[in-house]
């Protein structure tokens, strides 16, 4: 380590497992920002399930050890490396992704993966961002390619791919329906956006959810745990609906008929099939798209009534190690 070198406080995983692989470490060397490359000091770090998923070793993609987790920062920027041209020190912004991992003070991402962040949202707002907003777009406009005036059951509505899917959806104008198994959970659902909860704990749910929208069905369903109702979500579509999966914890039998008769269709998403190109600050004629989809994640919730906000998560200026453990190493709970 070169003498004088900047040094920083990071969360260090060096295998794979529960909690207690954690490890927080105060002689991390503060990343120096390459070509395309920009520097962060982290005010916010969102927290999300997948996380946790990688930091167990379950995960399909996993890290080299030893790694630091964590994705959705934000931040100031304290540097930038060559050819950047988009951010300077200063800046206030948020990213989808990083290089060096974001449970640390400072974070190094790649350029096309940090965005500015809005006014109207704070840093810990900012944090909550990336994977739940960036994915339920993802979900709802690239995959679904939903119209105003449709319908959409987001199924497993009170997390945050959830709530921000109901955000998104009621502001492109469609009727959105949301699942939750608590009453605190429906009424959090309601509040973003949701014009009908059902509690996906009741037995007769799926019942009412079709008395509900009657006998066209729904138009789009986004689905947070497939292999438990992916079957329900193909008898609950309408004529060419779509199941729009985001989420999934093992297998489940289907009758392949029940997509036959309404021509509906299941589309899976996951963010990180995203590649550099599919990116606001990489426009070419393939990216379109990607232009509507940069776009919409920085002012959706600034079109939104504006109590509708993304949940802040975790501080390390503020979080003592044994509580940024507890906070890190569990889920938020899922209401």
């Amino acid at each position: 380590m070169a003498t004088g070198q900047k040094l920083m406080r990071a969360i260090r995983v060096f295998e794979f497992g529960g909690p207690e692989v954690l490890k927080l470490q105060s002689d991390i060397a503060v990343p120096i920002p390459k070509d395309h490359q920009v520097l962060i000091k982290v005010h916010a770090c969102g927290i999300n399930p997948v996380e946790t998923y990688i930091r167990s070793g379950t995960y399909s993609r996993k890290p080299l050890l030893p790694y630091t987790p964590g994705s959705d920062v934000a931040g100031i920027v304290e540097a930038v490396g060559d050819n950047v041209s988009t951010f300077k020190k200063g800046d206030r912004v948020f990213t989808t992704s990083t290089i060096s991992g974001g449970y640390a003070e400072y974070a190094l991402a790649a350029d096309h993966t940090v965005y500015t962040l809005p006014e109207k949202l704070d840093l810990k707002q900012g944090a909550a961002i990336g994977i739940p907003y960036f994915t339920a777009y993802r979900a709802l406009l690239h995959s679904a390619r939903v119209k105003a005036g449709e319908s959409v059951l987001v199924h497993g509505a009170s997390g945050g791919v959830g709530l921000a899917a109901c955000q998104i959806a009621r502001a492109y104008g469609l009727k959105v329906l949301g699942t939750a198994g608590t009453e605190e959970g429906q009424n959090i659902v309601l509040q973003n956006g949701a014009h009908e909860v059902f509690n996906h704990r009741e037995p007769n749910y799926i019942a009412k959810i079709k008395k509900s929208v009657g006998e066209k069905g729904i138009d789009v369903i986004i689905e947070m745990l497939a292999n438990v109702n992916l079957s329900n979500d193909l008898n609950l579509l309408s004529y060419g609906g779509r199941v729009i999966v985001v989420g999934s914890r093992g297998p489940i039998e289907i009758n392949p008929r029940d997509t036959m008769a309404k021509e509906s269709s299941i589309i899976g998403v996951a963010l990180y099939s995203s590649t550099k190109s599919v990116s606001l600050n990489q426009p070419s004629r393939y990216t379109r798209p990607s232009l509507e989809y940069g776009q919409l994640v920085r002012t959706t919730i600034v079109v939104q009534n504006h109590s509708a906000k993304p949940n802040p998560t975790s501080n390390l200026e503020s979080t003592s190690s044994s509580q940024l453990y507890r906070i890190i190493s569990l889920h938020l709970p899922k209401l």
